[in-house]
C-alpha cells in the first residue's frame, strides 16, 4: 500500500501513477483521502473524468518533470 502522507504535497500537480498490476495512468492529483487518491484524467476532446484509485493498488506516484526549452539543432 502506498503511503498517503507522502503524496499530500503533490495535490494539484500533474502526476504519473504506477499501479501494481503493471498499468500506468496520469492526470492531476486532486485529493488523497480515505485510503484512495482522486485523479482528474483526460478522456477525449474536452472531456475529463475524476477517477478513484485505492492506495493498496498503487506502486508509485511521481510528479511530472519540469519542461525545458528544446535546444536548436544548428
Amino acid at each position: 500500500m502506498y503511503r498517503q502522507q507522502s503524496v499530500s504535497n503533490l495535490i494539484g500537480q500533474p502526476v504519473g501513477v504506477s499501479l501494481i498490476n503493471g498499468q500506468g495512468v496520469s492526470g492531476v492529483l486532486c485529493n488523497v483521502t480515505g485510503g484512495s487518491i482522486y485523479l482528474m484524467e483526460y478522456l477525449y476532446q474536452s472531456q475529463f473524468a475524476m477517477k478513484q484509485y485505492d492506495l493498496r493498488q498503487i506502486q508509485a506516484i511521481n510528479p511530472y518533470p519540469a519542461c525545458s526549452a528544446p535546444q536548436p539543432l544548428y
